[in-house]
């Protein structure tokens, strides 16, 4: 193996090159590697100066995020060493970037006297997005560098900038479109050979004088509403505007602080558990390695409602051709111009231009037969969830349908096994259920079917990734993963109202507790009738002698759909979603407590988070206990991408594990004896919190069998 540092002299230039795959993290002992062979360039008077590139893919991506919270070796280089010695570099220094220079990365090439890159190369300073903030002089060096503003955008926002608008900013001198090593060291030359002195990033304060009065507290009101409940955001802010005020050295000083503080808040340890924990949900156990499935050049959609409208969206967005089937020419003219308000929104907005809708329109094309599906390489049908409906669909697309087709159902919460049995190719049939609106939601469930076969996972779990979605792979049962657990989390919200509660409490508590939306808000949202159609087809089997909840069926019968009828849990100004308390509602919801005879009384928002978020914890150990969820980290992305959870709780799993098994599980225990039978604790729960154990644990255990 060839060592993770590497140094070659080429003509009068010391080249260092980091290969440490897959991206070139800054792991333990890198940052000595690189010092030792910038020394060594140093003291050899051959060598007129010195490029740092890496190899592979990409430039060095930043700190290794697996080693944060560890025990560290006390005599290991850390990056700070390392730029400090960049920064005192007798000779120059280029840092050559392509691939992604992130984070850390970026954070060494600023220490370097020139930064060049590749052109797609992307910049950036991701931390925010796990809790952190820039620790090693990006939100001092930065503003120093480029400017206040577009510094403070780049460390706030976490997101990436690209080549040209890098090179536009300053943050690299140079864009270098041929042979990056040799073009790095040609450059490398030229500095060398040219001049005397070589440009660093000073000690003075950054130019504030641009700046409007007022600006870093205009700064932190701007991003409040999208960085509810975070932490780090706020203080990036604090660093930057230190920059503004304090020499490099005391600048640094106050950022090691706070970052120090971030590191070891919950939020960060949450944040950098769901990093890893998408990463993880991409990894089937089982798979032969290296199954890719069969590829899919083209798709087929059927129904142009909402969700199927949606779907093919995503497949058009990835530059897949996608045919879309309704059962009419009015369903589908309607269907076809939301689609096509969905574009015209997005290029007003400045986030797809002209040419770009022109090329997605053009990728959908539209009919009214399902024999026109006969060549596609999947084909999701996303009708109405009615199963009668969607097994004359499988019926018809089995004969239609190519050998080796996907065919998919967007069903979120029926048996996809039977479905495939209206098959003669149980092998190629998979849920894939998508999230409303499927063009924006990141989260797709992949329903692995008794018969379903690895080639169609792999397939589906590859496409996820290539239409820009989070494939989770679940089971089969009632609801799935997410909306089995979800039906706990509404039936407590609803027995809250009964008890004493009004919606606009529940909805406050939740939101309060980080949740996008609360329950009765997010019902409006998605509409009343879709979940009351559930209820219906589950009335059948419904135990009789379990506690129901009839007030969310009373509303919609009363023609009470949500948003787009303009009242459901709450009212709607025309034009407006933002919910209105409605007396009409509030009084039915009083006079169903008084038929029910239950004597309202004052509900908590702490009895409100935990009688909605402890249900499911306790769902979720059930769905582990039966093997629908592969991992207790799965739950947590189904949960963070598909219904709104706090991202910086971890997840619901994570969020157990952070208050303690032990604790969730009394609690549990307390309402089972005062609610009853729906508060039954699962039995895993309760082995790993009496075994002092946690989720996980068990994920930890499951990944090392």
């Amino acid at each position: 193996m060839s060592a993770p540092v590497r140094f070659e002299r080429c003509r009068g230039v010391g080249v260092i090159t980091v290969d440490n795959p897959p991206v070139n993290a800054l792991s333990t002992g890198i940052p000595d590697g690189i010092m030792e062979h910038l020394r060594r360039g140093f003291d050899d008077p051959a060598i007129a100066a010195l490029v740092l590139i890496g190899a592979g893919r990409t430039f060095i991506a930043g700190a290794d995020i697996r080693e944060f919270g560890k025990p560290r070796d006390p005599e290991a280089a850390t990056l700070r060493d390392l730029i400090e010695l960049l920064e005192g570099a007798a000779k120059p220094v280029v840092a050559a970037m392509h691939g992604n220079a992130l984070g850390g990365g970026l954070e060494a090439a600023l220490g370097c006297n020139y930064r060049v890159g590749s052109p797609g190369t992307r910049y950036g300073f991701p931390e925010v997005k796990i809790g952190l903030l820039p620790g090693a002089g990006g939100t001092q060096r930065a503003p120093r560098l480029i400017g206040v503003e577009p510094a403070l955008e780049m460390i706030v926002s976490g997101d990436f900038v690209a080549s040209q608008r890098a090179l536009s900013l300053g943050l690299i001198d140079a864009e270098l479109e041929g042979d990056l090593r040799e073009d790095a060291i040609a450059f490398a030359e030229r500095a060398a050979a040219e001049r005397t002195s070589h440009p660093r990033i000073g000690s003075p304060p950054a130019d504030r004088s641009k700046l409007s009065e007022g600006y870093f507290e205009d700064y932190r009101a701007k991003i409040a509403p999208r960085a509810r409940g975070l932490f780090s955001p706020f203080l990036c802010i604090d660093c930057v505007e230190f920059a503004t005020e304090l020499p490099l050295p005391e600048g640094l000083q106050c950022e090691r602080e706070l970052f120090e503080q971030c590191l070891a808040s919950p939020q960060s340890k949450a944040l950098i558990h769901a990093f890893f924990a998408e990463r993880a949900a991409a990894k089937v156990p089982g798979l032969p390695k290296g199954l890719a499935g069969r590829p899919i050049a083209k798709a087929g959609v059927v129904g142009a409602g909402t969700m199927g409208g949606g779907i093919a969206m995503c497949f058009a967005n990835a530059g897949i051709p996608v045919h879309l089937v309704e059962t009419s020419e009015e369903a589908l003219a309607k269907g076809l111009a939301t689609v096509h308000r969905n574009y015209e929104r997005s290029v007003a907005k400045g986030r797809l231009s002209e040419e770009k809708m022109a090329e997605r329109r053009d990728l959908m094309t539209s009919g009214l037969s399902l024999g026109e599906l006969k060549d596609v390489d999947i084909v999701i049908e996303a009708v109405f969830e009615e199963m009668d409906i969607k097994i004359r669909i499988f019926e018809e697309l089995d004969r239609v349908c190519k050998p080796g087709a996907v065919l998919a159902t967007n069903t979120s919460s029926l048996d996809v096994n039977e479905i495939a049995s209206a098959t003669r190719r149980p092998e190629a049939v998979i849920g894939t259920h998508f999230f409303s609106p499927a063009n924006v939601m990141r989260l797709l469930e992949t329903v692995r079917g008794g018969k379903t076969s690895d080639e169609t996972i792999a397939a589906v779990m590859a496409l996820a990734k290539r239409i820009g979605k989070t494939g989770v792979l679940v089971g089969v049962c009632d609801g799935f993963v997410g909306n089995r657990m979800l039906y706990g989390y509404l039936r407590e919200a609803n027995f809250l109202i009964e008890e004493g509660a009004f919606p606009h409490q529940v909805d406050e508590a939740l939101v309060e507790f980080g949740m996008a939306m609360g329950p009765f808000g997010i019902n409006d949202l998605a509409g009343l009738d879709v979940g009351y159609r559930v209820r219906k087809r589950q009335a059948a089997s419904r135990p009789k002698h379990l506690r129901y909840s009839k007030i969310g069926d009373t509303i919609c019968e009363m023609g009470r759909h949500g948003q787009k009828t303009g009242k459901g849990w709450y009212r709607y100004e025309p034009g407006n979603r933002t919910p209105l308390r409605d007396p009409e509602i509030e009084a039915l919801i009083v006079e169903e407590s008084k038929a029910l005879g239950i004597a309202r009384r004052e509900v908590g928002a702490e009895e409100i988070v935990e009688r909605c978020i402890y249900p499911l914890i306790n769902e979720g150990a059930k769905i582990l206990e039966e093997g629908i969820a592969l991992r207790a980290s799965d739950i947590d992305v189904v949960w963070i991408n598909g219904y709104g959870f706090p991202r910086w709780c971890g997840g619901p799993m994570f969020h157990a594990d952070s208050v303690g098994l032990g604790k969730v599980y009394e609690a549990v225990c307390r309402y089972h004896e005062s609610q009853g039978p729906y508060w039954e604790p699962a039995a895993l729960l309760k082995r790993l919190a009496g075994e002092g154990k946690n989720f996980a644990d068990l994920d930890a255990s499951a990944a090392s069998a």
